[in-house]
């Protein structure tokens, strides 16, 4: 494991696996069916990412809420398929620039507001976050361009306790 208080790596990701594959898509709908069709990719659990589910969100260190509905499947990595629905967000951004496909690399941290410190001290804002989306009122997630570094954005994620029930599966149980 690297030293993360050497060679500039960041101590809130150092030595931690990716956890999560982060890939926009235009309409999540479509690419449901298309994932699921070509990669036998499935079931997945799906929610609309926005207030009041998450009850706190931020961007470029606002607080204006943003929305996006999200799809999450398997695990060591997660894949998450990622649809903005409503923005100003990073999502917006990069599918304006790059058009779909990979966005992030999700990684876990015990505790979000830790993981943000590390990274505010390592000279790192995020671009987004948000808090509160656990059914206990826990979970977190902040978004860092680390594009220059890693050729990707990072993700940093606190896992809820519980996470409140997916508001749909795909495809549906039978």
């Amino acid at each position: 494991m690297i030293d993360p208080g050497t060679g500039g790596a960041l101590a809130a990701i150092a030595g931690r696996p990716v956890g999560q594959v982060g890939i926009l898509v235009r309409d999540l709908d479509e690419a449901l069916e298309r994932y699921s069709r070509e990669w036998g990719a499935g079931p997945w659990r799906c929610w609309t990412m926005a207030p009041p589910l998450v009850a706190e969100m931020g961007f470029d260190g606002g607080s204006e809420p943003f929305a996006m509905r999200v799809a999450l499947w398997g695990e060591g990595p997660q894949v998450e398929l990622v649809e903005s629905v409503a923005g100003p967000n990073i999502y917006e951004e990069w599918l304006a620039e790059h058009g779909e496909g990979l966005h992030h690399l999700g990684i876990h941290v015990p505790s979000i507001e830790s993981a943000m410190a590390s990274m505010e001290a390592a000279g790192h804002r995020p671009r987004q976050w948000g808090r509160g989306y656990g059914a206990g009122g826990d979970g977190g997630f902040a978004y860092y361009d680390l594009r220059p570094l890693l050729g990707v954005y990072l993700e940093l994620i606190e896992v809820p306790a519980e996470r409140v029930p997916p508001q749909r599966i795909y495809p549906a149980p039978s």
